[in-house]
């Protein structure tokens, strides 16, 4: 799994070292040499596990397929954005993480949380 690339569908093997790689981030971090230029790509797909070759020089719509599944490998890379965030289990399941928001009257306790319905203030009203 590549670090850089959350969506790669593909390896592509590298012509300088024949190692495969993710992308091109994935040869600089493992590999003391600079990634070699080639117009043939030497591509694994993800899906079906087979290789095929294209050339980049007469790279067409219809080469952005896998020639054997069909699988759509030149898609807009997705990549890992850095965020804080608060990691808890389902608020569904645990709520302890949740705030309560409601607003307490003035009496004591855990008692006399406001609600739509305050008996004291409209008692004559009910009937």
């Amino acid at each position: 799994m590549c670090k850089h690339i959350l969506n790669a569908q593909v390896s592509i093997r590298s012509p300088c070292c024949r190692k495969w790689f993710d992308c091109a981030d994935c040869h600089h971090e493992q590999e003391s040499h600079p990634l070699k230029q080639s117009l043939e790509l030497i591509f694994a797909c993800k899906k079906c596990r087979k290789c095929f070759r294209k050339d980049a020089q007469e790279f067409e719509d219809a080469d952005e397929y896998c020639p054997h599944c069909d699988n759509h490998f030149v898609l807009e890379a997705v990549v890992p954005k850095p965020a804080l965030k608060v990691e808890g289990e389902d608020a569904r399941v645990d709520n302890r993480m949740l705030k309560d928001d409601r607003i307490k009257d003035g009496k004591q306790g855990g008692e006399g949380m406001r609600t739509v319905f305050d008996i004291d203030k409209d008692a004559d009203r009910l009937g």
